[in-house]
């Protein structure tokens, strides 16, 4: 007899990177419930799979519970980037552990795998680099990053409390920097920033002297090691990310050389809380999972400008 499609639910499947996610998904003939509050994601992320028979949205936020049947969780439901974060940072508090809760609840009543999306921020300002799965971090709990840093951190405890007591099969994946097609362009963050900027041919702004690192990793290859993560046993956490790592101010250099403008760097005010160094050991998904990245940043950015000078462009015109 066929088998029957698996049946995934991702939440904040309309993001940047669940919209990635549910595109592999849909492309591999599973089904998929996508669950999305449109906070940061967008119903044109996911345009071209509405209407398919295999796919479902459903306008949700995760703080509240929900009933579903389904046989893998992709718990990605967070605003990733400081702007969105610290717009309401009790909301994001919530949204990591009531979310989390929620999510894990589910797993429980009906059997699933649930993967949690967690991030190197749970490393906070690391005293150790590169930042290994066995470091505990360095988290300021009261700072202004806290509420997604330490809202991370206590729903990767409440996952391994599930695990333990309830038997629920969990995967924690630590993402790093992930860009690519996708992102908001108003996200506050350092690749969207540089490269708006210098397809206007403003200033490029680099917050304290640029020494501070960053390891970026393109979002193709990041979808490939979620997927073969979730399909592996073994609880994690699991760092997923680029160890390319570079300077702000190299990085920023980078792209003022690919813009066709002529463009100058502003220096500002340095970022409280902003991590000085940033870098994945990603030792242990090469070991167990064969994975590491592919694209380089130069190769990524060359893709992510083109989609963001499109969007720009169709921008002005509407």
């Amino acid at each position: 007899m066929p088998t029957s499609p698996v049946k995934n639910l991702v939440t904040g499947g309309a993001g940047f990177v669940g919209s990635h996610l549910v595109d592999r998904l849909m492309k591999s003939g599973e089904e998929v419930i996508c669950l999305d509050n449109f906070f940061t994601g967008s119903k044109e992320n996911i345009e071209d799979w509405i209407g398919h028979p295999s796919f479902k949205l459903i306008h949700h936020d995760v703080t509240e519970p929900i009933k579903l049947d389904v046989n893998r969780i992709w718990h990605l439901a967070c605003p990733a980037s400081p702007i969105h974060y610290q717009f309401n940072p009790i909301k994001t508090a919530k949204t990591s552990f009531l979310g989390t809760y929620n999510m894990l609840g589910l797993a429980r009543r009906v059997g699933a795998r649930i993967l949690f999306a967690s991030t190197s921020e749970v490393y906070g300002n690391p005293e150790i680099h590169p930042q290994p799965e066995k470091y505990n971090g360095n988290v300021n709990p009261i700072g202004i990053r806290s509420c997604y840093n330490e809202g991370k951190r206590a729903a990767e405890s409440l996952c391994f409390d599930y695990m333990r007591m309830h038997g629920i099969e969990i995967r924690i994946a630590r993402i790093f920097n992930t860009y690519g097609p996708r992102m908001l362009l108003n996200d506050g963050r350092l690749i969207s920033n540089l490269l708006v900027q210098s397809i206007y041919g403003k200033d490029l702004t680099i917050y304290g002297n640029g020494t501070q690192t960053r390891s970026f990793c393109f979002i193709d290859d990041l979808i490939d090691g979620l997927t073969l993560f979730m399909n592996y046993p073994n609880t994690g956490p699991m760092n997923l990310g680029n160890p390319e790592e570079l300077s702000i101010l190299e990085i920023t250099k980078l792209i003022r050389n690919t813009s066709i403008k002529q463009v100058n760097l502003k220096f500002l005010k340095e970022l409280e809380d902003d991590p000085l160094r940033r870098k994945p050991s990603i030792c242990f998904a090469r070991k167990e999972l064969n994975w590491e990245p592919k694209i380089m940043l130069k190769e990524g950015l060359e893709i992510t400008r083109d989609y963001f000078e499109k969007k720009l462009i169709f921008k002005k015109t509407k």
